[in-house]
């Protein structure tokens, strides 16, 4: 056969599968429904390959007659199609006409008589609409001389990818037991700014000179502190404390009275600056601050930094360990002195504030574009009822929310649950580790499981969930049993 003759012989079968309906007095099984079975669909990389059985037995072409059958996906909006590559089943004469002619490349031959059953596998491109579509059998049955006598259109299967679309609990106002998870008493608010100045004072002396050395800087940081909150209208600072630090340099019993003189005129020269009331900042003072060394030759690479810890964690008095550690190792203690004691020599302070509730919900969103750091967590989860589930705006309530409340159970469950829903699974992940034990965090981390593909833990986590009563957790468990029954999709067979 020709070229030409060949592009006809193909045209002419293309054209016939616009008819769908067969005639009535048509007897043979491919006029009704075809012999089919074990029909199965697979996704494999960027293909999906359609595999099933057609028992031949029951298709018997004399010998110049054929069946050609032809598998077409199309998809539910009727938009899309793929074909598979078509079956044709043949009679002696026109089987030995096409092999002699090599006429059907593009189509699996096969001889009437010779197979009980067909076993069929084949492949299109995989597009995302797939996903759901319906499996059509075209098929035509052929008399001589290449004329059409039957042309059938069989729908045999809807073709479905489970999908994981669960519900999202956000806490707020109540949790899925129906206890209050936040409430109207989260409006106190009480926070803390915290710092460290290094304040510069003559050797063994206590006078404090706020322009001596690099005391303009240092003495700025507790002022900038308590400025932030001290002109704010919303904001009433309830205590300051600071608590002063000298470094193991020396006698203890004269460390003791530097640490104590020092933190002393600190605390008058801020109370006298600001007229605050006598008492109301509280004072504390370490006369060595031997944890702070600890911490600075545990993180070194000096070479003999286990034996200095052996010496700082060891029982003797304070003054036994400085004189131990500068016979042993005098050059290591003359880089303490100029590099690491100045930096124990310091004072650390606390500011803490409280923050007035906010009651009208134009204020709450105000606040969150302005200060978000002033709102609690119950005015969060208000300014998040006003938005779009889901949307980027109501994200990023929750997301701002754990920045403000980076260990808080409740924030972090939320914050989760956009992360999800986002695809931001690491970050999930990172929330779900802070976000507790409570039911809903249960049901949480069952549907990250389940979104990572991890079924079997899903399963666990969510009949946990479900026991526990959280309301959306059945279901969430149901979509994932189906996930496992049917993994990458699954096949409901119709008309057969």
């Amino acid at each position: 056969m020709t070229i030409m003759k060949k592009a006809a012989y193909l045209a002419a079968i293309a054209a016939q599968f616009a008819l769908s309906t067969p005639p009535a007095a048509a007897q043979n099984a491919i006029d009704n429904a075809l012999p089919l079975s074990d029909i199965n669909v697979i996704r494999r990389d960027s293909r999906l390959v359609l595999r099933m059985n057609l028992d031949a037995r029951e298709l018997h072409p004399s010998t110049n007659r054929e069946y050609l059958i032809t598998p077409v996906l199309i998809a539910d909006n009727k938009a899309d199609s793929a074909v598979f590559t078509s079956v044709l089943i043949s009679g002696r004469n026109l089987y030995m006409r096409h092999v002699r002619n090599n006429d059907l490349d593009s189509v699996s031959m096969y001889q009437s008589g010779k197979h009980d059953t067909i076993s069929y596998s084949a492949s299109v491109p995989l597009h995302k609409w797939m996903d759901n579509a319906t499996l059509h059998i075209r098929s035509q049955r052929k008399v001589c001389c290449n004329k059409v006598a039957t042309v059938y259109n069989d729908e045999v299967a809807l073709i479905r990818r489970p999908e994981f679309a669960p519900r999202y609990n956000y806490l707020g106002l109540t949790g899925a037991d129906g206890t209050e998870a936040l409430n109207a008493a989260d409006t106190v608010k009480i926070f803390d700014l915290t710092g460290s100045a290094y304040i510069n004072f003559p050797v063994n002396r206590t006078e404090l000179y706020p322009l001596y050395m690099n005391n303009p800087a240092e003495l700025g940081k507790i002022t900038a502190t308590i400025d932030s909150v001290k002109e704010d209208p919303d904001i009433t600072i309830t205590s300051i404390y600071i608590k002063g630090f000298a470094s193991p340099e020396g006698k203890y019993d004269n460390n003791e009275l530097l640490a104590k003189g020092r933190t002393e005129t600190l605390r008058k020269y801020v109370e006298d600056l600001y007229s605050f009331p006598y008492g109301f900042i509280k004072t504390d003072f370490m006369p060595e601050d031997w944890s702070g060394l600890r911490d600075y030759v545990e993180k070194s690479a000096l070479a003999d930094r286990d034996n200095l810890l052996q010496i700082i964690d060891s029982d003797m008095e304070p003054d036994a360990k400085d004189t131990r550690i500068k016979t042993l190792y005098p050059t290591v203690y003359t880089h303490l002195l100029s590099n690491v004691y100045p930096k124990l020599r310091h004072s650390d302070y606390i500011i803490t504030y409280r923050v007035r509730a906010y009651t009208s919900m134009n204020e709450i969103l105000s606040v969150l574009k302005t200060a978000p750091q002033k709102l609690s967590r119950y005015e969060f989860y208000r300014a998040a009822q006003t938005m779009e589930p889901g949307s980027d705006e109501f994200n990023e309530v929750y997301e701002t929310a754990v920045r403000m409340y980076p260990n808080d159970e409740v924030c972090n469950l939320n914050a989760a649950n956009t992360a999800m829903q986002r695809g931001h699974y690491n970050d999930a992940a990172r929330y779900l580790a802070k976000a507790g034990n409570s039911p809903e965090s249960i049901y949480a981390r069952g549907l990250l499981a389940a979104l990572e593909k991890n079924y079997t833990q899903a399963e666990n986590l969510l009949q946990t969930a479900a026991r526990l009563k959280v309301a959306d957790a059945p279901e969430a468990l149901r979509q994932v049993r189906e996930m496992i029954k049917y993994g990458d999709g699954h096949v409901e067979i119709i008309n057969h």
